[in-house]
């Protein structure tokens, strides 16, 4: 097992902006990368996708939970390596909640396709096109940003659109206005 360290914004800002190379070819350090890539993800419940510029990899690879629950509650599968992902058509953009384990405990509203058709190779190599939709193309257009240098702070129209998530007095979660934090 290999956690790797999350690279985080503003201290790794340059190797989270850089693009990211394709994968000319599934070998062992790319299997190896995907493999780290789900440890990575495995230690923090708390996210469904990761990048690999975010563990300091410059290649084209993402791998993604998908959304499996009931559509009342969300649950999410095993992770699933997306590689070399290329958008072909996006679609029904709307605004919807983002989030990124690269910018901990900071949350936005953000305007992304709902639906997503993809191409790629999956961890063994073999060629897919596969259609997202709802918060599953959410999730890909985030993790695939990643590849191009893009962060989700970069999608956020308005300051007043980001905010953290804290426990108030009674013990349940509410949103915070980062705007509001420097008051």
């Amino acid at each position: 097992m290999a956690i790797r360290m999350i690279l985080t914004y503003p201290d790794y800002a340059q190797p989270l902006r850089y693009p990211c190379a394709p994968v000319p070819e599934i070998n062992d350090r790319v299997q190896q990368l995907v493999l780290d890539l789900k440890d990575t993800l495995s230690g923090h419940t708390d996210g469904i996708g990761l990048a690999a510029p975010q563990i300091n990899f410059s290649q084209r690879v993402v791998i993604v939970r998908f959304d499996i629950g009931n559509g009342e509650r969300r649950k999410f599968g095993p992770p699933i390596a997306l590689i070399n992902p290329t958008i072909l058509e996006a679609k029904d953009e709307r605004r919807d909640y983002d989030g990124c384990l690269s910018f901990p405990n900071l949350f936005g509203e953000t305007v992304r396709p709902h639906y997503l058709r993809v191409s790629g190779l999956d961890e063994e190599g073999n060629h897919f096109e596969r259609v997202f939709e709802g918060f599953d193309a959410v999730t890909v257009h985030h993790e695939i940003d990643h590849l191009d240098g893009v962060l989700f702070i970069d999608r956020i129209e308005n300051k007043q659109d980001l905010y953290r998530v804290i426990k108030n007095k009674a013990g349940e979660l509410v949103r915070v206005p980062i705007e509001s934090e420097k008051r």
